[in-house]
């Protein structure tokens, strides 16, 4: 006997996370609800896209079975906080950032910990309100879709001087994701149980140094850029040198701190209670910029 088709609101679907997860959805036979702030091209293969904004939101259905969010959670817990629709099951998308960034240097990354765990509380206290069943997933270091902040700048940085360099203390570990692994934990939290009322960090499947993580990433660039490891003196008087030149932008005193840092993150309890297993990390072009 066929099971009922199940309703899903998304938000965040036209972004790296979401797209894969919107895929994910369409072939397990989820009918889609997307909201997105730019107007899409007409439904198709089961989305049905709204156009709206957390503070503009257009008419929504009074019930739906799931809502999935992958887009900033700080706007997306105070939407849901307020919310009227009734839906028993939420899973949305922090940041390991909620950890790594609490007791930052950066004032901003600071402030950025503790919205993020603001946000994760205001989550679980609305549905607990309203009786539903939320899951907070915190993914490390994403990258996949060629929209992320890390990989994705370097590879950019790196097509347009023909190398990237850095410093050679940069082997804090790192432990990159996959968009389609992020999305693969979303569809399997939905309905396990274990998952209720409980946040997941979700690292990638290999602990790898920062620098190697680099030289991965460029390698597989065509042509590949050349990785220049410079001593940490040296380093600093080329990136200040950069910042001088306005050739350097975004690249602040905290992210260099971090590359020396190990930011490794358990998947146990992931792997215990919905079978995570995300794959090794093994860039190439596509996944990149162009």
């Amino acid at each position: 006997m066929s099971q009922p088709t199940r309703n899903a609101l998304v938000f965040g679907g036209t972004g790296q996370i979401g797209r894969a997860l919107l895929a994910r959805l369409r072939t397990d036979g989820w009918r889609i609800l997307a909201v997105s702030r730019q107007a899409q091209a007409a439904d198709d293969d089961g989305v049905h896209w709204l156009q709206g904004e957390f503070d503009d939101m257009p008419p929504l259905p009074d019930r739906v079975d799931a809502i999935f969010s992958t887009g900033p959670l700080d706007r997306f817990s105070r939407w849901y906080a307020d919310a009227a629709l009734a839906c028993p099951r939420v899973v949305a998308f922090g940041s390991t950032s909620v950890e790594t960034k609490q007791a930052s240097a950066d004032a901003g990354e600071r402030d950025l910990a503790g919205r993020l765990r603001d946000a994760e509380a205001r989550v679980f206290a609305a549905a607990q309100a309203r009786d539903a069943q939320a899951t907070l997933l915190r993914p490390t270091l994403v990258y996949g879709a060629g929209r992320d902040q890390t990989l994705s700048r370097i590879a950019a940085m790196a097509r347009r001087s023909g190398f990237f360099v850095l410093p050679g203390d940069a082997r804090g570990r790192r432990q990159p994701v996959h968009v389609g692994d992020l999305a693969a934990a979303a569809q399997a939290v939905v309905d396990t149980p274990a998952t209720h009322g409980r946040a997941y960090a979700l690292p990638g499947g290999e602990t790898l140094e920062y620098r190697e993580m680099v030289r991965r990433t460029l390698a597989a660039l065509r042509p590949a850029p050349r990785l220049i490891v410079l001593p940490p003196s040296v380093f600093a008087v080329v990136v200040a040198a950069a910042r001088w030149s306005g050739r350097l932008q975004g690249l602040s005193g905290a992210a260099v701190a971090r590359m020396r840092g190990d930011l490794v993150f358990d998947a146990g309890p992931a792997q215990r209670d919905f079978g995570y297993a995300p794959r090794v990390f093994k860039p190439d072009a596509g996944m990149l910029p162009p």
